[in-house]
């Protein structure tokens, strides 16, 4: 008798965000990780990450566009 997979949960946009900030930062506990892997899917992970890069980009423009003026 075939069971039925469970389905699994999908990421929030905070569980999206935290997992691209700590990939950014370069440090990630194990179980953590295998939790996101769980849950995050590909794309998820690419949107979050060229949000990420484009926010933290934008911040050090901003932030050299003060400190030059």
């Amino acid at each position: 008798m075939k069971e039925k997979a469970e389905k699994p949960v999908k990421a929030t946009p905070i569980q999206i965000a935290t997992a691209v900030f700590w990939a950014f930062f370069g440090v990630r506990k194990k179980s953590d990780h295998a939790a996101d892997v769980e849950s995050l899917t590909l794309g998820q992970v690419v949107i979050g990450g060229v949000i990420g890069a484009a926010l933290f980009v934008g911040s050090l423009l901003l932030l050299v566009n003060f400190m030059t003026s």
